[in-house]
């Protein structure tokens, strides 16, 4: 009996592996600083700075696989 629990436990609750935890926490770190950096960006005054910031977010988002308005 106790194998067939064991063959029911749902694949995000068995262990990563070293590189799988790796990939997630730098995904989860990439998400944190797109976060802050739209955060940023809210609050922005000068048109310089907020211009660095959109590359910067650009970057950020071409790391994490995510498409923006202007892209095809």
């Amino acid at each position: 009996m106790e194998s067939s629990q064991s063959d029911q436990v749902p694949s995000s609750k068995r262990e990563l592996t070293p590189e799988m935890a790796e990939a997630l926490r730098k995904r989860e770190s990439l998400l944190l600083a797109r976060t802050h950096l739209l955060q940023q960006m809210q609050a922005a005054q000068n048109p310089r700075h907020r211009e660095m910031m959109q590359r910067a977010l650009g970057d950020l988002e071409k790391q994490l696989g995510i498409k923006t308005a202007g892209q095809s």
